[in-house]
């Protein structure tokens, strides 16, 4: 695999859920510098989420990197119920399942022929962009591997930003997480006036910028 296509399966898919009644849908075009490289959407409707995300990474017209993800949460308030992933990334294939139960989070990982099981507190998050209580949490779950991260969040003020081909301030933040002491997100998020997440954007240890572009 390239490091491009590592870097994505990195940044893709740590997403989890805004816990309101309310439906709501996200669609991002995804862009690998100034290739767009495909789309990822989430369909939120009382407290369980979809996540579908449909990557594919060309070099010289030849196909160099395929990643699905397909991610199922259900939530409690603020609190993450359950989790069912399938993610394809090339020829690795890698299925996560978390349920709460007896006060604890029991997550079982299963890729290729490895399977380990883990335990986390009751109460976890996953990259919840579009619900500004995540820039308070030190640690988060990535659904798609099940690394349960470390992270630091930095406020960087109001910056301009295009928003659906308009200039719009936005509260611009900068996330960072580490797993086993290696860094691995490096992240810029976008909130609009009404606290709504509009863009992100990462830049990866080898250089690469992946950009999420509302549509």
């Amino acid at each position: 695999m390239n490091r491009k296509g590592q870097a994505l399966g990195l940044v893709a898919l740590w997403l989890g859920l805004l816990p309101v009644a309310q439906a709501k849908d996200w669609s991002f075009e995804v862009w690998l510098d100034k290739q767009k490289i495909g789309t990822h959407t989430f369909s939120l409707n009382n407290q369980q989420l979809q996540s579908r995300a449909s990557f594919d990474v060309k070099v010289l017209f030849i196909n160099a990197y395929r990643y699905r993800h397909q991610a199922d949460e259900a939530w409690q308030d603020a609190c993450l119920n359950s989790l069912k992933s399938h993610t394809e990334e090339n020829k690795t294939v890698t299925d996560v399942n978390g349920l709460l139960k007896d006060r604890q989070f029991v997550i079982d990982k299963q890729e290729g022929k490895n399977a380990e099981q883990q335990t986390l507190p009751a109460c976890i998050m996953t990259f919840a962009y579009w619900n500004p209580a995540i820039l308070k949490q030190t640690r988060l779950l990535n659904p798609q591997n099940a690394e349960y991260l470390d992270v630091t969040v930095s406020d960087d003020g109001v910056k301009p930003i295009m928003v659906k081909g308009q200039d719009t301030p936005a509260h611009q933040y900068h996330l960072r997480g580490r797993y086993k002491g290696k860094d691995k997100l490096n992240i810029t998020l976008w909130y609009d006036q009404q606290q709504d997440w509009v863009a992100l954007e990462s830049v990866t240890p080898e250089g690469y910028k992946i950009i999420y572009k509302l549509i």
